[in-house]
Order: C-alpha cells, then sequence, then structure tokens
C-alpha cells in the first residue's frame, strides 16, 4: 500500500473519531438532569479527579501510581468488556476506577477527594462509601 495512502486513512480516522466525540460531547451536555447526565459525566470526571490528584502534594505515591493506573485503564483502547456493549460497554472502567479512588481513599484525606471531583459531590460520597473512623 502507497505510504501517502496509509496516511490518508489514518488522518480519516482520526478526524472521524475526533468527530464523533464532538457528537457525544454534545449530546452528553443536553441532557437532563439526572442519573443519566451524572452517568455521561462520570468518566471524564474521573479523568479530571485522577489529574488533579496526581498533581496534589498531600496525596501519597502509592496513591497517585494507583489512580493513574486507573486513568490508564479508562484511556486504554484494550478492554475486557468491549466499549459498544450497550450499558455493560464503560463497566470495566468504572469498577477499576472504584476500586483505586476507594484505595486512594483510605490514604488522602477526603476533603482532598472531594476538592478533585468535579462533578456532583454525591457521586463520588456514593463511590467512596462511609467514612471510615
Amino acid at each position: 500500500m502507497d505510504p501517502m495512502r496509509v496516511v490518508e486513512v489514518v488522518g480519516w480516522t482520526v478526524g472521524v473519531v475526533l468527530a464523533s466525540w464532538a457528537v457525544m460531547v454534545l449530546l452528553a451536555a443536553r441532557l437532563p438532569e439526572g442519573t443519566l447526565k451524572e452517568l455521561a459525566g462520570f468518566l471524564p470526571a474521573c479523568l479530571t479527579t485522577v489529574r488533579r490528584l496526581r498533581a496534589h502534594p498531600d496525596v501519597p505515591r502509592r496513591a497517585k501510581v494507583v489512580v493513574a493506573l486507573a486513568g490508564l485503564w479508562v484511556l486504554s483502547p484494550i478492554d475486557l468488556i468491549p466499549e459498544f456493549l450497550p450499558v455493560i460497554g464503560p463497566l470495566d472502567d468504572v469498577v477499576v476506577v472504584a476500586l483505586a479512588f476507594r484505595f486512594a481513599a483510605r490514604r488522602v484525606p477526603r476533603s482532598v477527594l472531594l476538592e478533585a471531583w468535579p462533578a456532583n459531590p454525591a457521586t463520588i460520597e456514593r463511590l467512596l462509601g462511609a467514612e471510615r473512623a
């Protein structure tokens, strides 16, 4: 295959993927308030939280590594459950992120986690469970 043809195909593929992401973001922004909108924003909020926790000085190195691995898992195109399956597609991502955040919650002050979470605080509170004494 001609190298210019390969570059053209890759360019078109990247363009289509980026355009589909833009459409999904626009559609997600138009969702009514409630559980569906909360679910649509969950993984992007998780990635923002991972980025913020990695930069926070009060987060121990071990917790930073765990949340970074969870962020890489979410971004990875390789999944245990393919993303195109309705409802259960992102389930493996959600489970990995939930476990990573629960791990970090045992090592990081809860206020730091809540401060890093950009979405509805009730979502992360449910994810983390009851605060340990």
